[in-house]
């Protein structure tokens, strides 16, 4: 019998993707986003659907793992400076969103013709975002890093605090607890968190470095110790009241100090991507569309309010603190949708009997509309701000404060991206660095990158023929990308990993120069016609430079200045 069962939820499991996979093959030709393909594939499966998604429990643990693994990610990013830099803005913008959200929320809600209780909890409701779903789409653009991501990011984090506490407050009325119970588990809750934080914090400071760089010698214990600890730290977020999603950031954030974040970020990015297919999938199967009733025109209006009002609000906010209007339009954005707590919210509403059924009906029919809408608002941002520009600038001051430009880098890019750092590729990288250029170097030995950490560079542990990795890269700034790799290590001519790294970097909008060391003088053309602007012959320029030492005439690389007055390498 559990045979019979355990075949059953692997028929179910694989008709859900084969059926993902169609769909989000008609959404591609269709040019849609995969998320509104997925959620689509997750009502197509539902009880309003075909009723394929039954396992309600396995899929949810599926989702829920993804979810630990996709804000594990995004802690990856985060470090403790930068939460310092952008913790004021965040927590302005979150609780001034979700007031703002909040009143005149329940102000419309009011005006369509809703009880006061009602229009109470649908206010709350439209107040949260998905961070999910926003995540998702930021990473998919590679926007998680620039400043309206992070900030984007900070808020977020704000909300959901803000969600746990309506949870929690939420719960203590459904039992039959007072105002002080709920007062007291907010407080239990909060100094559960800021116990975690104190355990992270020793953790960075004592373990994480050199417990990490032990794990790096074996990548597949590296990468199965990542997805443990992410969900490890999202279970305890869990049980301590606080969430898998803050639980699961935190795992990241404890690793984001260690030179091998990214190498971390690009071998989990494929599984994050499937189990979040299941999120997003038991996301559609809850919309039970039997439920919508005559909720048609009041979602209508509702909607626009989340759509256009939430943007509006933060970019207004954002704008009085000195933010571009850029910034702010971008980041405001992101909380153009509800989220699924905003259903989960109003479900326990209706257990509890303060809201009918109807009114869960209307938010769920408002969660359809906007996370869909949102979705195409999200990607299609930079295009959609261009032709609202010239209407945004009331939402700017004068005079814009110091820094506060949305930039796609850190301010403290590197000149150069240096792969290989054995004696040759730090032997570069230390002249380099000596005449002024920031350089950033890349490897796959554990012993190499902790050897050139030790003289001060800054230095990441990963595999130069990993496109995935490379994505995580900042390249966009960097003047000149080094390839030092012994020639030995990574192929012959015909095979060449080094010609797809020329053509990987190009196709991520790298416009700078590429310089390759090469021991072979076949490889020489090879690499010229797959795009070297220099390829390096390191016997052949040492003997060279040699024998100029000995006539007296010393012909070294030397550093000369462009045109617009940038440090670059002339051969």
């Amino acid at each position: 019998m559990t045979t019979a069962i355990e075949g059953y939820i692997f028929y179910e499991i694989a008709a859900l993707l084969v059926l993902a996979a169609g769909v989000g093959f008609v959404g591609l030709l269709l040019r849609q986003p995969l998320i509104v393909s997925f959620i689509a594939v997750g009502i197509l499966a539902g009880p309003s659907g075909l009723d394929i998604a039954r396992s309600d429990e396995q899929i949810d643990l599926l989702a829920e793992l993804g979810i630990a693994v996709l804000l594990f990610l995004v802690g990856l990013k985060l470090d403790f400076t930068l939460v310092r830099t952008l913790g004021p803005v965040a927590l302005v913008t979150g609780l001034g969103q979700v007031i703002f959200t909040t009143i005149f929320g329940f102000l419309i809600a009011l005006g369509l013709g809703l009880d006061a209780r009602t229009a109470l909890y649908v206010a709350i409701a439209l107040t949260f975002s998905s961070t999910i779903i926003i995540v998702k789409l930021l990473s998919d653009k590679r926007e998680i890093d620039s400043l309206h991501g992070r900030i984007a990011l900070g808020f977020l984090i704000v909300q959901d605090v803000v969600v746990v506490i309506a949870m929690i407050s939420l719960s203590a009325i459904g039992v039959g607890g007072a105002g002080d119970g709920a007062l007291s588990d907010v407080l239990a809750v909060l100094g559960y968190g800021l116990a975690m934080l104190a355990a992270v914090a020793v953790f960075i400071r004592f373990i994480a470095n050199p417990l990490v760089e032990r794990l790096s010698r074996a990548p597949e214990l590296l990468v199965s110790f990542a997805i443990g600890w992410a969900a490890l730290l999202a279970a305890v977020g869990h049980y301590l009241g606080f969430g898998k999603e803050l639980g699961g950031l935190l795992a990241g954030v404890s690793l984001a100090s260690t030179p091998f974040r990214e190498a971390i970020a690009a071998r989990l990015a494929s599984l994050r991507d499937f189990l979040l297919l299941f999120f997003f999938i038991a996301l559609g199967a809850s919309l039970d569309l039997s439920v919508l009733g005559a909720s048609v025109w009041p979602a209508v209006v509702l909607s626009f309010f989340v759509l256009i009002g939430n943007p509006l609000i933060v970019l207004a906010i954002m704008g009085a603190m000195g933010y571009r209007k850029r910034t702010g339009f971008l980041a405001g954005l992101t909380v153009a949708q509800i989220s699924e707590f905003s259903l989960i919210f109003m479900a326990m509403g209706v257990t509890i009997g303060h809201v009918a059924e109807e009114a869960l009906g209307l938010v769920t029919l408002v969660g359809l509309v906007t996370i869909a809408a949102s979705t195409y608002m999200i990607t299609y941002s930079h295009s959609i701000y261009d032709r609202l520009e010239p209407l945004l600038g009331v939402f700017e001051r004068r005079r814009v404060a110091d820094g506060r430009e949305d930039k796609p880098e850190d301010a403290a890019a590197h000149d150069v991206v240096l792969f290989g750092l054995g004696r040759y590729g730090l032997g570069i990288g230390s002249s380099l660095r000596d005449a002024g250029l920031r350089v950033l170097g890349v490897d796959f030995s554990p012993e190499a990158v902790r050897h050139a950490k030790s003289r001060g560079f800054d230095v990441l542990f990963g595999d130069a023929t990993d496109p995935e990795f490379l994505g995580h890269l900042p390249l966009r700034q960097a003047k000149w990308i080094v390839l030092a790799v012994p020639e030995h290590d990574i192929g012959l001519t015909h095979d060449d990993p080094r010609r797809a790294l020329l053509r990987a970097v190009r196709d991520l909008g790298f416009s700078g120069k590429v310089a390759v060391a090469a021991h072979r003088p076949t490889s020489v053309d090879d690499l010229t016609r797959g795009g070297a602007d220099l390829v390096l012959m390191p016997y052949r320029d040492a003997a060279i430079a040699a024998a100029g030492m000995i006539l007296g005439r010393e012909r070294t690389p030397e550093l000369a200045r462009s045109p617009d007055g940038q440090k670059e390498l002339s051969a």
